[in-house]
């Protein structure tokens, strides 16, 4: 018996988008992924997303500047309460 294991939703640089399913990541996947994964250490999950965020805008930037929203994107969401198992 083999039993398929899901596909990660991971980033695509430098676009960051979601390569699964094409959605700027983290996408609502990744995002409940990384909630459960760091449920017992949200301190770690925000310093991963942080460093994300700081790779991203390094992706991103252009001559007409840094794309807006990225805090939302990135860390705003990573303040709510995991999800349980």
């Amino acid at each position: 018996m083999t039993v398929a294991r899901e596909a990660e939703h991971l980033h695509d640089r430098p676009g960051w988008n979601c390569r699964i399913c094409g959605r700027p990541w983290p996408c609502a996947t990744a995002k409940t992924n990384l909630l459960y994964e760091y449920r017992a250490f949200p301190s770690l999950l925000r310093i991963y997303l942080s460093a994300q965020m700081y790779d991203a805008i390094e992706d991103m930037v252009t001559d007409e500047g840094i794309p807006l929203n990225l805090y939302e994107r990135f860390l705003a969401w990573a303040w709510h309460k995991p999800p349980t198992p």
